[in-house]
Protein backbone atom coordinates (compact mmCIF):
# COMPACT_ATOMS: atom_id res chain seq x y z
CA UNK A 1 0.00 0.00 0.00
CA UNK A 2 0.97 3.44 -0.97
CA UNK A 3 1.84 6.29 1.42
CA UNK A 4 -1.04 8.63 2.44
CA UNK A 5 -1.87 11.75 4.61
CA UNK A 6 -4.58 11.03 7.03
CA UNK A 7 -6.28 14.58 8.94
CA UNK A 8 -8.09 14.45 11.96
CA UNK A 9 -10.12 16.87 10.63
CA UNK A 10 -12.84 17.50 13.13
CA UNK A 11 -11.17 21.10 14.50
CA UNK A 12 -7.77 20.93 12.18
CA UNK A 13 -6.65 24.15 10.55
CA UNK A 14 -4.89 24.45 7.49
CA UNK A 15 -6.56 21.85 5.50
CA UNK A 16 -6.61 24.18 2.26
CA UNK A 17 -3.01 23.85 3.03
CA UNK A 18 -2.75 20.63 3.60
CA UNK A 19 -4.97 19.29 0.35
CA UNK A 20 -2.88 21.54 -2.19
CA UNK A 21 0.43 19.64 -0.48
CA UNK A 22 -1.21 16.40 -0.82
CA UNK A 23 -2.02 17.12 -4.45
CA UNK A 24 1.05 18.82 -5.87
CA UNK A 25 2.82 15.30 -4.09
CA UNK A 26 0.33 13.21 -5.55
CA UNK A 27 -0.23 11.63 -2.15
CA UNK A 28 -3.70 10.17 -1.48
CA UNK A 29 -5.23 12.21 1.44
CA UNK A 30 -7.96 11.10 3.87
CA UNK A 31 -9.73 13.67 6.00
CA UNK A 32 -11.38 12.03 9.09
CA UNK A 33 -14.62 13.91 10.78
CA UNK A 34 -17.49 13.35 12.93
CA UNK A 35 -20.99 14.01 10.94
CA UNK A 36 -21.34 17.19 12.93
CA UNK A 37 -18.39 19.24 11.18
CA UNK A 38 -19.08 19.67 7.41
CA UNK A 39 -16.12 19.25 5.59
CA UNK A 40 -15.36 20.30 2.02
CA UNK A 41 -12.45 18.74 0.12
CA UNK A 42 -11.96 18.11 -4.02
CA UNK A 43 -13.14 15.11 -5.50
CA UNK A 44 -10.35 13.22 -5.08
CA UNK A 45 -10.09 13.72 -0.96
CA UNK A 46 -11.72 10.89 0.38
CA UNK A 47 -13.88 12.20 3.23
CA UNK A 48 -14.99 9.46 6.06
CA UNK A 49 -17.79 10.82 8.31
CA UNK A 50 -17.94 8.79 11.48
CA UNK A 51 -20.92 8.78 14.49
CA UNK A 52 -20.32 11.95 17.25
CA UNK A 53 -19.82 9.78 19.69
CA UNK A 54 -16.49 10.38 22.14
CA UNK A 55 -13.25 9.69 20.03
CA UNK A 56 -14.80 8.33 16.99
CA UNK A 57 -12.47 10.21 14.95
CA UNK A 58 -9.21 9.00 16.91
CA UNK A 59 -10.66 5.48 16.40
CA UNK A 60 -10.65 5.50 12.71
CA UNK A 61 -7.28 7.84 12.05
CA UNK A 62 -5.69 5.49 14.42
CA UNK A 63 -7.29 2.64 12.27
CA UNK A 64 -6.23 3.91 8.90
CA UNK A 65 -2.81 4.98 10.31
CA UNK A 66 -0.03 2.60 8.86
CA UNK A 67 3.97 2.75 8.79
CA UNK A 68 5.32 5.79 6.71
CA UNK A 69 1.63 7.55 6.79
CA UNK A 70 1.40 11.10 7.76
CA UNK A 71 -1.49 11.94 10.27
CA UNK A 72 -1.58 15.53 11.17
CA UNK A 73 -3.90 15.97 14.24
CA UNK A 74 -3.91 18.13 17.37
CA UNK A 75 -4.76 14.50 19.90
CA UNK A 76 -1.81 13.90 21.59
CA UNK A 77 -2.92 10.89 22.59
CA UNK A 78 -4.05 9.93 19.37
CA UNK A 79 -0.25 10.96 17.72
CA UNK A 80 1.12 8.35 20.61
CA UNK A 81 -0.51 5.76 19.09
CA UNK A 82 -0.34 6.69 15.46
CA UNK A 83 3.63 6.84 16.25
CA UNK A 84 3.74 3.62 17.90
CA UNK A 85 2.69 2.29 14.40
CA UNK A 86 5.31 4.07 12.64
CA UNK A 87 3.46 7.02 11.26
CA UNK A 88 4.68 9.86 10.90
CA UNK A 89 2.53 12.56 12.95
CA UNK A 90 2.34 16.77 12.67
CA UNK A 91 0.58 18.74 14.78
CA UNK A 92 -1.55 21.73 12.63
CA UNK A 93 1.04 24.60 13.27
CA UNK A 94 3.34 22.23 11.64
CA UNK A 95 5.26 20.75 14.88
CA UNK A 96 6.64 16.93 14.42
CA UNK A 97 5.95 14.91 17.14
CA UNK A 98 8.21 12.49 18.38
CA UNK A 99 8.81 9.69 20.58
CA UNK A 100 11.20 10.80 22.97
CA UNK A 101 8.66 14.02 24.06
CA UNK A 102 5.47 11.90 23.99
CA UNK A 103 5.46 10.72 27.29
CA UNK A 104 6.01 13.77 29.20
CA UNK A 105 3.31 15.33 26.57
CA UNK A 106 0.67 12.38 27.81
CA UNK A 107 1.35 13.36 31.63
CA UNK A 108 0.94 16.97 30.90
CA UNK A 109 -2.20 16.24 29.09
CA UNK A 110 -3.06 13.78 32.07
CA UNK A 111 -2.58 16.57 34.59
CA UNK A 112 -4.51 18.87 33.11
CA UNK A 113 -7.76 16.49 32.45
CA UNK A 114 -7.36 16.32 36.60
CA UNK A 115 -6.77 19.85 37.26
CA UNK A 116 -10.26 20.67 34.53
CA UNK A 117 -12.14 18.01 35.93
CA UNK A 118 -11.72 19.81 39.83
CA UNK A 119 -12.79 23.04 38.47
CA UNK A 120 -9.48 24.23 37.34
CA UNK A 121 -9.07 26.29 33.85
CA UNK A 122 -6.77 26.13 31.76
CA UNK A 123 -6.05 28.54 28.82
CA UNK A 124 -6.63 27.52 25.08
CA UNK A 125 -4.66 27.40 22.31
CA UNK A 126 -3.20 30.41 20.79
CA UNK A 127 -4.79 32.44 17.74
CA UNK A 128 -3.21 30.66 14.76
CA UNK A 129 -0.72 32.82 13.06
CA UNK A 130 1.15 32.78 9.11
CA UNK A 131 3.85 32.11 10.74
CA UNK A 132 2.17 28.27 11.44
CA UNK A 133 0.55 28.05 8.08
CA UNK A 134 4.32 28.08 6.68
CA UNK A 135 5.48 25.66 9.36
CA UNK A 136 2.66 23.58 8.24
CA UNK A 137 2.97 23.65 5.04
CA UNK A 138 6.91 23.37 4.89
CA UNK A 139 6.91 20.07 7.48
CA UNK A 140 4.18 18.26 4.87
CA UNK A 141 6.50 19.21 2.37
CA UNK A 142 9.43 18.13 3.92
CA UNK A 143 7.29 15.06 5.08
CA UNK A 144 6.51 14.14 1.10
CA UNK A 145 9.70 14.96 -0.36
CA UNK A 146 9.17 18.10 -2.00
CA UNK A 147 11.70 19.81 0.23
CA UNK A 148 14.87 18.82 1.71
Amino acid sequence: MSRKVIVDADACPGKNIIIDVCHEAGVALILVSSFAHEISAPAWVEVRKVDCYPQAVDILVSNLAAAQDVVITQDWGLAAICLAKGAVCLAPDGKKYDDSRMPAMLELRNASARWRRGGGRTRGPAARTAQDDQCLENSLRRELGLLP
